[in-house]
């Protein structure tokens, strides 16, 4: 039995052998549709009797910001749906299936619309890079030996694991955290798709210390934490400001900043 659950998982990460857009190494199992059905569901679920959802102005303002940066990302914004939810906590996602989702709280503590442009790249890169994908993989590979294929997508849509995989908790619209290691490649990534779109990275650095400010110092040290810590943050996204500055500035060469006004 041990031989054989040792070659099974062998295959297994041989078979879903592949790459995020920084060249890290992945575990990926599930294909794109699977998790678009996944995130569609998730999406529908939780607005799915939510008297909570907001539209006007508030609306308009995270559809112009997350437009220009799915532009900027080679994506259709008409494919993709924008939601704003009435929430005090400062949260935003974007999910396989073309979703946003951004609560009210988010757009207080983003003070500047480029502010808002460093979240939604952020969770915009969650979905570029597969993290979704990752995670239901190794929920999979963590039960391979003790039976092949005992997480089956289907008919599950809304189990515990898979919601959290998507980054959604048990309760519908409450997060749950990815790992480090997708945290900063999304802040990396976001930070490009917001400099390409025309959005001033140097915010991205405000709007962390703005984070770091909201916590009141009650965040739990990085080792403790399935986040990077808000200056180690700050740190990494100070790094590639002159990297990052020069692709901002050749953006705004080819056409005007995004006009997208806070409500």
């Amino acid at each position: 039995m041990f031989r054989v659950s040792v070659v099974v998982i062998l295959v297994v990460w041989i078979v879903g052998c592949a790459s995020s857009p920084t060249g890290r190494h992945q575990l990926i199992l599930v294909s794109d549709a699977q998790m678009n059905q996944m995130g569609a569901a998730s999406f529908d679920k939780l607005k799915e009797g939510n008297d909570k959802l907001v539209v006007g102005k508030p609306l308009a303002y995270v559809r112009c910001i997350s437009d220009a940066i799915l532009i900027a990302d080679q994506r259709n914004p008409a494919d993709w749906e924008v939601a704003v939810f009435e929430d005090a906590s400062p949260n935003a996602f974007a999910l396989p299936g073309k979703k946003i989702g951004v609560h009210t709280g988010m757009i207080s503590l983003a003070e500047t619309p480029d502010q808002l442009a460093a979240v939604i790249g952020h969770e915009i890169a969650h979905v570029d890079a597969r993290h979704g994908a990752e995670r239901v993989s190794l929920a999979m590979t963590n039960q391979v030996a003790q039976q092949v294929g005992a997480i089956a997508l289907e008919g599950v849509e809304y189990k515990p694991e898979i919601l959290g995989a998507l980054g959604l908790g048990a309760q519908f619209g409450v997060l749950l955290p990815y790992s480090r290691a997708h945290e900063t490649e999304a802040d990396y990534i976001g930070l490009y798709l917001m400099a390409q779109s025309g959005f001033d990275p140097s915010e991205a650095v405000a709007l962390w210390q703005n984070m770091k400010k909201a916590s009141g110092g009650k965040a739990p040290a990085e080792f403790m934490s399935t986040h990077p810590s808000n200056d180690r943050r700050i740190r990494d996204l100070e790094k590639e400001q002159n990297a990052v500055g020069a692709i901002y500035r050749a953006a705004l060469n080819r056409k005007p900043a995004p006009v997208c006004r806070k409500p």
